[in-house]
């Protein structure tokens, strides 16, 4: 149950009549730029992991020596 070639032919043929093609080029440049701007993302967020686990580890050694010293004091 798929879509053949010219039932795809007639979709974009409607969609050009609706749209127009200067609005449907507008459409496609604007989804273009927000694919690439996903992909910055995600290669973003793989290097901010590996930074976010150094930070934490300090934040967990330097919470564990003020627990030593709040005992310290008891």
């Amino acid at each position: 149950m798929g879509f053949g070639v010219t039932e795809l032919i007639i979709i974009l043929v409607i969609v050009l009549v609706l749209f127009g093609a200067k609005r449907l080029k507008n459409v496609g440049s604007d989804l273009g730029s927000a694919v690439k701007g996903f992909r910055t993302s995600m290669k973003d967020e793989e290097t901010k992991p590996q930074e976010n686990i150094e930070k934490s580890e300090s934040n967990v050694i330097e919470g564990e020596a003020t627990k030593v010293k709040e005992e310290d004091k008891v």
